[in-house]
């Protein structure tokens, strides 16, 4: 079965492991995935799988798949909006590219309300990082008073908006749709509220960039994702995969979120 057949777009199961797994669990949980994945038969060709470890692990992470030819992808969970200087604490997209990291997580919601990142910051960092040659991952999402206030796309909408203004057409982005409200809850969006929030992001893209590039822009899901529910949200034509939080911390269970062609029709 073709899932890629979507305009084009691979699907894209993202891992977001968030502050866990130090550089050794790291290289043991990439291994497992490796391993479970090839003896599922994954084409990797059909469904992209990544991985988003803390810094400290990115090198281990690297290393590995250079060593062992490994078809997983990784990325960072955050990168600054500088290049170089007097920035302490921060890590830079040419740092990031130099380890050979294919993504960069932007904006997550956890950046926005510990850290205080807002749009124009967030603009900033996915400018540097498609500058490096990363692929930005570009959250967006409402509170549950964002929710009850404004209804569900119009707080991610205006979110997008905003960093859409700084980027250009053909830029090489992914947009991540996570309401706030169904991240560890358990509770997630039905799929087709996540489809019609998907859908008016992607109509964000084409006003404010082209048709071509919002057409080729993969737009996931993140909230609650696990294998259970996977298979309603790749049903929808506009969502191309997801940003998985804590069940990519379960070998077997992203393993198989992963897999969902086995038990979708797509």
């Amino acid at each position: 079965m073709a899932v890629a057949g979507r305009a084009g777009r691979t699907p894209l199961i993202a891992g977001n492991w968030k502050l866990n797994l130090d550089h050794l669990q790291a290289i043991a949980f990439v291994q497992k995935l490796a391993w479970s994945l090839k003896d599922a038969r994954h084409d990797f060709d059909t469904v992209e799988v990544a991985v988003f470890p803390p810094f400290t692990d990115l090198r281990s992470v690297q290393t590995l798949v250079s060593a062992d030819k490994l078809p997983i992808k990784y990325g960072a969970q955050d990168v600054s909006e500088h290049e170089s200087g007097a920035y302490t604490g921060e890590v830079s997209a040419q740092f990031l590219a130099a380890l050979n990291c294919s993504y960069v997580i932007i904006g997550h919601s956890e950046r926005r309300a510990l850290h205080g990142e807002t749009d124009e910051l967030i603009a900033r960092k996915a400018k540097a990082a498609i500058k490096a040659g990363l692929v930005p991952v570009i959250c967006v999402g409402e509170t549950a008073e964002d929710l009850e206030q404004h209804g569900p796309s119009a707080i991610p909408v205006a979110q997008l908006g905003t960093i859409a203004e700084a980027l250009k057409a053909g830029d090489d982005i992914v947009v991540a749709y996570e309401p706030v409200w169904a991240i560890g809850s358990g509770q997630a969006a039905t799929a087709e509220q996540a489809q019609t929030v998907a859908a008016q992001l992607r109509t964000v893209l084409e006003e404010k960039l082209d048709a071509d590039t919002a057409a080729a822009t993969r737009i996931l899901y993140g909230g609650s994702v696990k294998a259970a529910n996977i298979a309603g949200f790749m049903r929808q034509k506009d969502i191309d995969g997801a940003l998985v939080g804590g069940a990519s911390l379960d070998v077997a269970e992203f393993s198989s979120i992963a897999q969902f062609p086995k038990h979708v029709g797509v």
